[in-house]
């Protein structure tokens, strides 16, 4: 007689999934706020809609992966900051429309389960949802032997929000003459890793402990695993105080890549790069890979990770309001009327 075949023998752990399961729903269970009424078990997440104080509120969605920032937490077995990153990508994309988020869905497809490598993972989406007052209300998880090879695997994140139709950010109230805010980054965030696993893998052969000169004290794992920003609590008071007009997340493009997006035809954006300080993490990148420097500002969000239009003689208090939240921001550019473009100064 043939051997009998079995799912596990077919390379799917059936009990290691059943483990995965039981600590993703306690993790889930602690970003749950009062309006959701099913969460992680039941084949979808209930979230009832709390409409006071909207008048024409509009649902804002998107979705995003962390991209091979991955490869790095996998070959160094650190898992917990990837699933921060992506909840704080998600919800900084739709804070560019205004919108406050209120639930979040998760996707993991992994070559083979491992439970703790999935409760890493989902450590990092409960900390960033509880600190960004998210719901993560269920998700997915697949072990795909065959589609990933040993060890890897890949994460997807799916963001909700809300906004009052009136205060929806889209571009129309750009004018010639605002100023623009830069928000710092806390280093590459989730874009440019295929170019950064090629400096320090392929040019180089960098550990996580090591510690160049050029970072100034910092470790390598430290500083290119530090999460993605989340900038929701950072910019809510001004948009709750109608001072900011249009918002940028500085993602793969980088400054020109991205602020170009929200531009109407009629403004440019002038911006000096001279205005910030660029975090160590970059010149490290740029003088370890033999990187140009135009090429550095194509890529990476070079120290800012979100831009702010705002009134320029409202720009002295917008600054005051984010120091009190603890943000060191500046003045980095304005709008000017002009062909639809964003103009950098380089420091000569």
């Amino acid at each position: 007689m043939p051997e009998k075949l079995t799912y596990a023998a077919a390379g799917v752990d059936l009990a290691a999934a059943d483990e995965a399961v039981s600590r993703i729903g306690k993790l889930a269970k602690s970003t749950y706020t009062p309006n959701v009424l099913a969460g992680v078990g039941p084949f979808s997440g209930l979230f009832r809609l709390d409409l006071k104080g909207y008048t024409d509120p509009v649902l804002v969605s998107s979705c995003d992966g962390v991209g091979t920032k991955l490869k790095l937490a996998i070959k160094w077995n650190r898992h917990t900051t990837i699933g921060a990153d992506l909840v704080n990508h998600c919800i900084n994309d739709i804070l560019t429309s205004g919108a406050k988020p209120l639930t979040f869905l998760d996707y993991i497809a992994i070559a083979k389960m491992d439970p703790n490598v999935i409760a890493g993972i989902i450590e990092g989406f409960a900390t960033a949802c509880k600190e960004n007052g998210v719901a993560l209300i269920g998700g997915e998880t697949a072990e795909m032997p065959g589609i990933y090879k040993s060890g890897d695997y890949d994460v997807a994140g799916f963001i909700t929000g809300i906004v009052e139709r009136s205060r929806i950010l889209d571009g129309s109230r750009l004018k010639a003459g605002q100023a623009l805010i830069g928000l710092k980054s806390s280093g590459p965030h989730t874009n440019g890793y295929s170019l950064i696993r090629r400096i320090i893998f392929d040019l180089n052969d960098f550990g996580y402990d090591d510690k160049p000169e050029s970072l100034d004290g910092a470790t390598v794992g430290e500083s290119l695993l530090a999460v993605h920003r989340s900038y929701l609590n950072v910019v809510q008071t001004l948009l709750d105080a109608d001072m900011i007009h249009a918002m940028a997340h500085i993602t793969g493009g980088g400054i020109p890549g991205n602020f170009i997006r929200i531009l109407p035809e009629n403004l440019a954006a002038v911006i000096d790069t001279t205005l910030w300080q660029t975090p160590r993490v970059f010149t490290f990148l740029q003088q370890t890979g033999h990187v140009e420097r135009d090429e550095m500002f194509r890529v990476f969000n070079m120290g800012i990770g979100m831009i702010l239009a705002v009134d320029a003689d409202k720009s002295r208090d917008t600054i005051t309001m984010l120091a009190d939240k603890g943000e060191q921001a500046s003045v980095i550019g304005h709008l000017i009327a002009g062909p639809r473009e964003v103009r950098l100064i380089h420091p000569r």
